[in-house]
């Protein structure tokens, strides 16, 4: 980065940070983007004269609204909920939907900030927003959860269309929760529509929704991998998390010859120094999708596998996949990755990696596949099924897979064109100047808006 837009960079979040207090989360999404960003907008005037930087960093609108909803015990209760229709320059807004305890504002505005540039990466013409509620579904019956499913939708559905906002699944949203919230909405608006996405097969879904968060991620580690002549099979794998993302990415990884040696939940990770095999996986698959269990319980089935708290990032590997949250991976977790000499970091998850261990990866020259690109699978599928939804028709596995995939290398190959930085391609760089070009464009084509 040239010293000479150090000052700018800084002055830029210092304002973003004070008409936005306390969302850490937004300012570190924030500035990891506009660092790139202000050095390419310094060579290109039409950006700067129309201050695409501040619109580009500023929501449509926040939708903010609460949820009543009764218990078992005929109880009332109520949650605090959010849609953040982000930016629709180039496509309806497009973004998930997540349940849970920690859910905020900042976090909601940094996954739909991120998400206008993974959108946008696709090719696909999707805006980017991102919503949810602090509602924790750990501990209700189907019932409540039915019901807290149906009075979100109720507050929502005034905002959402095909044409408009289409919503998806996230962390603790999934496939029950998306048909409540889709039934309601089909019952509010009396239409049936590709109103929402992840839905089931039997009512308007795409084959590979599930899994194509983690597909993705392997597509996109992959074609990093062979752009420097080197491949996925046989190599070493440390993988954290254990939900969708973290098991398809387990299982395409398995599939392309990987050998995956880890897989964690919040309290720890199994390490397996046999590797994670097909039929080890299908035991995780029933453990946390059917029993509910912890990953602990793997240990029980295979002995031979270790348990251990933390994060599993010690563990030597040649390719680290990070698939369960944010800011997963810090300094000193970067430090013992680059020590253990990891080949290729590919993030299944939103924003995993903090600023400082971001660049402290980079500049050891590690293959670094930013989220913005590498979990895209996910979004990417979610329009094939819209495309789907809008021609009446229902593709095979095969087909959606093609396409998948098809849109993983387009990516990558964005990447490659826009981050060029001395003989090596830097990830990060290269998906936000090539998210961004595609919505400024689109943004100074309409004028002042």
């Amino acid at each position: 980065m040239p010293k000479k837009f150090d000052d700018e960079i800084e002055s830029f979040i210092a304002k973003l940070v004070e008409r936005n207090p306390g969302e850490t989360e937004f300012h570190q999404a924030a500035y990891e983007v506009i660092e790139t960003l202000i050095p390419y907008i310094a060579d290109n005037n039409n950006y700067k004269h129309a201050n695409i930087l501040n619109r580009i960093t500023e929501p449509d609108r926040i939708i903010t609204f609460k949820v009543n909803w009764e218990d078992d015990c005929g109880d009332v209760q109520t949650n605090r909920a959010w849609r953040i229709q982000f930016n629709n320059a180039i496509g309806p807004y497009k973004g998930g939907l997540r349940f849970h305890p920690t859910v905020n504002q900042s976090i909601l505005k940094f996954l739909g900030f991120e998400q206008c540039f993974k959108n946008s990466l696709t090719g696909l013409p999707l805006g980017g927003a991102k919503g949810g509620s602090n509602f924790d579904s750990r501990d209700k019956s189907e019932g409540e959860i039915m019901r807290f499913c149906q009075s979100f939708m109720t507050g929502l559905f005034h905002y959402i269309g095909k044409d408009t906002d289409i919503p998806a699944g996230d962390i603790g949203v999934g496939a029950r929760e998306i048909g409540f919230l889709y039934g309601q909405y089909k019952r509010l608006s009396n239409k049936f529509v590709g109103a929402m996405t992840g839905k089931g097969l039997s009512y308007g879904g795409s084959e590979i929704r599930t899994e194509a968060t983690g597909y993705g991620c392997i597509y996109f580690c992959e074609n990093m991998l062979n752009h420097i002549g080197e491949g996925i099979s046989g190599k070493t794998c440390v993988i954290s998390g254990s939900g969708n993302v973290a098991i398809y990415a387990a299982e395409k990884a398995i599939d392309l010859g990987a050998i995956v040696l880890t897989m964690s939940d919040s309290d720890g990770f199994i390490y397996d120094l046999d590797g994670i095999d097909s039929e080890k996986l299908a035991c995780i698959k029933k453990l946390k999708e059917v029993n509910r269990e912890r990953i602990i319980k793997y240990t029980e089935y295979y002995p031979k596998a270790t348990y251990h708290i933390g994060k599993p990032w010690g563990v030597k590997c040649e390719i680290a996949l990070p698939c369960a949250t944010q800011n997963e991976i810090n300094k000193n977790d970067a430090k013992e990755l680059i020590v253990n000499n990891v080949l290729a970091i590919s993030e299944g998850a939103n924003m995993p990696t903090d600023r400082i261990a971001t660049k402290m990866l980079i500049k050891n020259k590690i293959l670094f596949g930013p989220g913005k690109a590498a979990n895209a699978g996910g979004v990417a599928v979610s329009g094939l099924e819209q495309t789907q939804n809008s021609m009446r028709l229902m593709w095979d596995r095969k087909k959606v897979d093609e396409n998948l995939r098809d849109i993983m290398n387009n990516i990558h190959k964005q990447c490659v064109c826009y981050g060029q930085d001395k003989n090596l391609v830097n990830y990060v760089k290269g998906s936000n100047i090539a998210g961004f070009i595609k919505i400024a464009d689109a943004m100074l084509a309409y004028g002042i808006t």
